[in-house]
């Protein structure tokens, strides 16, 4: 009968769990003997249960392989191999590589260093440059209308403020800039009647008064 895939998941049956950790615990051991037996390796296990009982396989002495484990995880942390150095030589390359062209790209863009620049080169930059400035006016435009909002939605809080003050000490409201348009004359022509007299006057300003206070009377 073909044994079924165990999922590798925690056993939720405290029991079953228990007699798995036995099974599984002994074969475990045994390798790790038989490994050293074997190949006449230095092998060192160390198992705490569930409930925090110890468990220790050592082919020779446990303490003695643990500092030789410590001694060589130092002496490898502490001398980098020669194909990490190898690694971050590429990348330091790769990364002056990169700013020198950024650094050339700059310079291109503040219209200095063209003189090697070809023709093809001149019309890509060009294009490019007409790219940046349609997105910066967009932007602009883009802010200009959030603050216009901004500024209406002060001006509506201070109209509100402003009437419930006028409200409170018996005034009328002062009126809006929007008001004082809307509350202009219009002449036949349909344009705006600032009453500004236009009529030509020849003489002193003193004839000149006398002559509206004729005209009034």
């Amino acid at each position: 009968m073909v044994r079924g895939k165990t999922q590798m998941r925690r056993i939720e049956n405290a029991t079953s769990r228990q007699v798995t950790f036995s099974k599984r615990r002994n074969g475990l051991l045994k390798k790790a003997f038989e490994l050293s037996v074997l190949c006449d390796a230095e092998v060192a296990l160390i198992i705490f249960s569930p409930k925090g009982k110890l468990y220790e396989f050592a082919s020779s002495s446990l303490q003695q392989t643990i500092e030789r484990y410590r001694r060589h995880t130092i002496d490898n942390a502490a001398k980098p191999t020669e194909q990490n150095m190898q690694h971050l030589k590429t990348e330091v390359s790769n990364m002056v590589n990169k700013i020198k062209l950024l650094e050339a790209s700059k310079r291109i863009l503040l219209g200095e260093g063209l003189d090697s620049c070809t023709l093809q080169e001149l019309q890509q930059i060009e294009q490019q440059l007409q790219r940046s400035v349609s997105s910066i006016r967009a932007r602009k435009t883009q802010v200009f209308k959030e603050q216009i909002e901004q500024l209406k939605e002060k001006e509506k809080v201070l109209a509100a403020e402003n009437a419930r003050l006028c409200e409170k000490c018996g005034m009328q409201p002062l009126k809006g800039p929007n008001e004082l348009i809307e509350n202009v004359a219009y002449n036949d022509e349909g344009g705006p009647s600032w009453g500004v007299e236009t009529e030509l006057f020849i003489g002193l300003p003193e004839g000149r008064t006398k002559r509206a206070t004729m005209q009034q009377s």
